[in-house]
């Protein structure tokens, strides 16, 4: 069989996840620390097991409907009615899905036209997967690389120089993965007033938007005339500790809605009923809720030690603002990210993540994942300032 002319050009063209690269060289690494995955070191709070397992007691484990439990995405609506004073109709406008990841693929499949080559900007660095769905599903991703100087947020001028007429998408990710930066209201404003006047879609990925630290979380979704067009994507992954769950949730206009909820129903059917329960506690129950507001709390705490920590050791690094990633410079060791990380693996047992694996304009920076204990993070920092004076 010759499967490079069986399979997928397009799936033979996609590079395999850099995070996971760097994940799985670590994974043979003896006294390895990892800080490469955003994976949240608190365990799923108790309240939320113990509805899962109530729910297998009483053995509901059959389908739910295609968008969800009802409770459910009851609970989503008033859950952004109170953190981004937003309203959706739980009938219409919520779909539960497979993580925020199952989200944003089905968001850009509903919203792509792969015969017309429409166009989908993608601030970079950015979470890894979203031009590789867009180059799936047949549209053009079209990378809008933010700068250290600007905190790393998209700025008007860059949008403007990137819109073309066919320009059908904007992926908005903020609080931003890998490198913390947060968008303020006055700055989703300027990006706000752009895009009123096109037909532009955005898809706003808040899978962190528990973890912003100072002001507020604010969607873009929130300001005038925003909502109509925006599509909303959150999740309980991140700020719930809850990856393994798989479950998230989008909000839109009910006509967006209808065409999301489609590609859900014939490719997902519907989300794991027994995460669904467990999640309804999650977003309703005040004591889970509390928390969620001290995980985010030792975040913060842990974020200060790294910066710190950086410091110390001469690693020169852009004040994060949310999330739980540190995006340090590392240009000046003269090494490219994928050199350094490779060497840190090997000669100092911490895996990190190369910050091209989000987007071309990350080379010259690495990810650390804070979201580790302390003790962790504090023998990973003092082995970078050991492999920084070697080198």
């Amino acid at each position: 069989m010759n499967y490079q002319d069986i399979l997928s050009k397009k799936s033979q063209a996609i590079k395999p996840s850099g995070i996971r690269k760097f994940f799985d060289i670590a994974a043979g690494v003896p006294d390895i620390i990892s800080l490469s995955v955003g994976e949240p070191d608190f365990k799923t709070p108790w309240l939320v097991r113990q509805e899962a397992i109530q729910t297998l007691r009483q053995g509901k484990t059959t389908y739910t409907s295609n968008a969800g439990l009802v409770p459910l995405r009851q609970a989503a609506a008033e859950y952004f009615k109170r953190t981004i004073d937003t309203e959706y109709d739980p009938n219409t406008e919520i779909v539960v899905t497979v993580g925020g990841s199952e989200a944003i693929d089905i968001a850009i499949r509903a919203l792509i036209n792969p015969e017309q080559g429409e166009e989908v900007i993608v601030p970079e660095p950015c979470f890894v997967s979203y031009s590789p769905i867009v180059e799936l599903t047949g549209g053009v991703p079209v990378p809008a690389c933010t700068r250290e100087e600007d905190k790393f947020k998209l700025t008007p001028e860059i949008l403007k120089s990137l819109i073309t007429p066919k320009t059908k998408v904007l992926i908005m990710s903020y609080p931003n993965n890998p490198t913390g930066a947060v968008m303020r209201r006055d700055e989703l404003e300027s990006i706000a007033q752009i895009l009123r006047d096109t037909n532009i879609i955005v898809i706003s990925d808040e899978i962190y938007s528990e973890l912003s630290y100072g002001e507020p979380h604010v969607s873009i979704a929130q300001l005038d005339g925003m909502r109509e067009r925006t599509i909303v994507v959150n999740g309980f992954s991140k700020a719930f500790a809850m990856t393994g769950w798989r479950l998230g949730f989008t909000a839109a206009p009910a006509p967006v809605t209808e065409q999301l909820l489609k590609i859900h129903q014939y490719a997902i059917m519907c989300s794991p009923t027994v995460s669904q329960y467990a999640a309804v506690t999650a977003l309703t129950d005040e004591a889970v809720l509390e928390e969620v507001r001290e995980m985010a709390q030792e975040y913060n705490q842990r974020r200060q030690l790294v910066l710190d920590g950086l410091k110390k050791i001469g690693l020169s690094c852009f004040t994060p603002e949310g999330a739980f990633y540190v995006f340090p410079c590392i240009k000046k060791t003269g090494l490219t990210s994928q050199e350094f990380c490779t060497r840190l693996i090997k000669e100092k047992s911490v895996a990190v993540v190369p910050g091209d694996a989000f987007g071309d304009c990350g080379e010259g920076y690495i990810r650390i994942s804070y979201a580790y204990s302390t003790k962790h993070l504090n023998t990973a920092i003092e082995r970078i300032g050991e492999f920084l004076k070697e080198i």
